[in-house]
């Protein structure tokens, strides 16, 4: 028995170099199974998918497809332990798949999957936990595990789906020892749960809660196939239990959840003014906390191709509404499918440019997304919709029109941009990330003011070297 354990291969060593590989490994959390189509044909299929979890604290998504996922699905159960072999390793599609892992898994009738005998060491769950304040500083959509307090609650709150599906939820906030807080929804039986159990300021630990932006307020909601655990006896729920009474139950706490007002999410007020050199030079020292800044800018250029090939500028995005009536945005599948919502419905284009900005002294490259981005390129994600389906149909000249009617726009007038600048971890790698949350057109009466007032400024500190 021993040796045939040294056969298993520890997932976190799984990879695109390896064909022949077994696995053992226990399913700590199943997706249910659903249909889907590819494309316009109609042609499609069904999947299910599972988070695996193995003895070196190793986590895989899985996924089942046709076959497989007919023979499977009734097998795997979530907190049961399987080997499992005759899979394909792929890189992980960063879009519906939350797992720390570089690759996934996917199975068809090749799979071999053989129910184990528990293994103790192998845990039932684990959990990489985020700090609040880390929350507030990741883009957005994520998922996360958290650990906090429960400050407070609503009561249970009945609501039904445009499709008529009557659903219930509960809102409870949740602050850490980060003195950072936010709302978390609870869906479903957990939910329904008697008032008692929140009361107290108890301590509770969530696993795959999903995090979205609302105006610039940040949100998270318990997934269905999540963990809601009150009296954990984690190092990090005792940690924050001593927190809260020590001391933390009356610090200030920062409410990510607190709704901005106002044009571009109310960060022009607050943003640090700055010329592109500056930001370059700032971008370097930010930490995971974010920092807004402002400057004036041309656009210079849009990519519009990589490595030759055209780039699109546009993605489909799920329109269905979500609690406090906002849509989702989640990027669909090619059939229309959001992961989210977990259905096909209504979408919308949305844009994703990426753009070099110039001023006097330096350019740099920016991300921008949908609201910056229709200010910046001067186009609707609607109109770049069109045009890219007419691209399709015309081929490059039908392309070159679309080049055409973006470049019209480079250098044409003065923007004023704002950026959020925070360090993110990227595959286990920390990196500055610098992206375009707002743009707008310059008011040349205040900018010029401003640039009068640098001047003066200048001018006194040269007097005041020269005396």
């Amino acid at each position: 028995m021993a040796v045939a354990e040294q056969t298993f291969l520890p997932v976190a060593e799984l990879s695109t170099y390896q064909s022949k590989w077994t696995i053992k490994a226990r399913v700590t959390n199943k997706a249910p199974m659903r249909t889907f189509s590819k494309g316009y044909s109609g042609n499609g299929g069904k999947v299910f998918s599972v988070d695996l979890l193995d003895a070196m604290g190793g986590e895989i998504r899985a996924s089942f497809f046709n076959e497989a996922a007919d023979k499977f699905n009734a097998i795997l159960e979530k907190g049961k332990c399987f080997t499992f072999s005759g899979g394909r390793v792929k890189v992980a599609n960063r879009q519906y798949n939350n797992c720390n892992h570089r690759y996934e898994l996917t199975f068809d009738s090749g799979a071999v999957v053989e129910m184990a005998k528990d293994d103790a060491s192998i845990e039932v769950v684990k959990f990489s936990f985020v700090t609040l304040r880390a929350v507030a500083a990741r883009n957005l959509p994520t998922t996360v595990d958290l650990c906090g307090v429960i400050t407070g609650f609503k009561p249970v709150q009945p609501i039904k789906t445009k499709e008529g599906v009557e659903l219930v939820k509960r809102e409870i906030d949740l602050a850490d020892d980060t003195a950072t807080s936010m709302t978390v929804t609870l869906w479903g039986e957990r939910a329904k749960q008697e008032d008692r159990i929140f009361e107290g300021k108890p301590v509770v630990v969530l696993k795959t809660v999903t995090v979205k932006e609302f105006r610039e307020s940040r949100q998270g909601s318990l997934s269905q196939g999540g963990e809601f655990i009150l009296q954990s006896t984690l190092p990090e729920a005792k940690r924050l239990q001593q927190w809260w009474s020590q001391g933390g139950s009356s610090q200030e706490l920062k409410n990510l959840s607190e709704i901005s007002g106002g044009g571009g999410g109310g960060w022009s007020s607050s943003a640090i003014p700055t010329t592109l050199s500056g930001l370059r030079t700032a971008s370097e020292k930010v930490s995971y906390t974010p920092e807004i800044y402002s400057f004036v800018a041309r656009l210079a250029l849009v990519m519009m191709r990589k490595q030759g090939e055209a780039r699109p500028l546009h993605y489909m995005a799920c329109q269905e509404l979500r609690e406090n009536n906002r849509p989702c945005n989640k990027r669909v599948d090619e059939g229309g499918f959001c992961p989210s919502c977990n259905r096909a419905g209504k979408v919308a284009p949305r844009l994703a440019a990426r753009c070099r900005l110039v001023d006097f002294e330096d350019g740099v490259w920016l991300g921008s997304f949908h609201e910056a981005a229709t200010k910046i390129i001067g186009m609707s994600g609607e109109e770049v919709k069109a045009k890219e389906l007419a691209a399709a149909e015309k081929g490059e000249g039908g392309r070159e029109e679309l080049e055409a009617a973006i470049r019209k726009n480079y250098f044409a007038k003065p923007m004023k941009i704002t950026v959020r600048a925070k360090m993110d971890s990227y595959q286990g790698e920390s990196r500055t990330d610098v992206s375009v949350i707002d743009a707008s057109p310059v008011t040349y009466g205040e900018h010029g003011r401003q640039m009068l007032s640098e001047i003066q400024g200048l001018l006194s500190q040269q007097a005041a070297a020269g005396a």
